[in-house]
């Protein structure tokens, strides 16, 4: 796994993933808390695949739509962020601590935050639209792989 490029507390993410599965009424089994455990330690990106190839090593029964839904689910409730990269749909702990974007490395995807906010300067909504969430990204090639990378 890439190396930590966003500082959170394990413990504290794990505790939140566990806490949004409860107030939906999910029964908090030993296999939900290690997904939230995965996604705790993780500091990228991880497809549905990765997700299922380290939940059969512990849960060799657990099914591959099993494990998919519940990341829809979890990505539904906002625990996880999703996106589409290069070679399909990724999930990752949505950070908490406070409100920034990110640069996605589209070689190795790595993410790097930063904090410029295009919200602030978007001419006023429609007073008839609530926004409830929004995501802004950009994609390039960080200082590792731009060299190696043909533009």
């Amino acid at each position: 796994m890439a190396k930590n490029e966003h500082e959170h507390n394990v413990e504290e993410t794990i505790q939140e993933i566990i806490s949004a599965m409860s107030s939906k009424g999910w029964r908090i089994t030993d296999q939900r808390k290690s997904l939230a455990t995965l996604f705790a330690e993780s500091s990228g990106y991880l497809s549905p695949k990765d997700v299922y190839e380290y939940m059969r090593q512990q849960y060799p029964g657990v099914s591959f739509d099993t494990v998919y839904r519940n990341l829809r689910l979890l990505s539904d409730m906002g625990v996880l962020e999703q996106i589409y990269l290069n070679d399909g749909l990724k999930f990752r702990a949505r950070c908490r601590t406070h409100h920034h974007h990110h640069l996605i490395c589209l070689q190795c995807e790595k993410t790097v935050p930063f904090e410029f906010c295009p919200m602030k300067a978007l001419p006023e909504c429609p007073s008839d639209f609530e926004i409830v969430n929004h995501r802004f990204e950009v994609f390039g090639y960080c200082k590792d792989c731009a060299p190696n990378h043909p533009h």
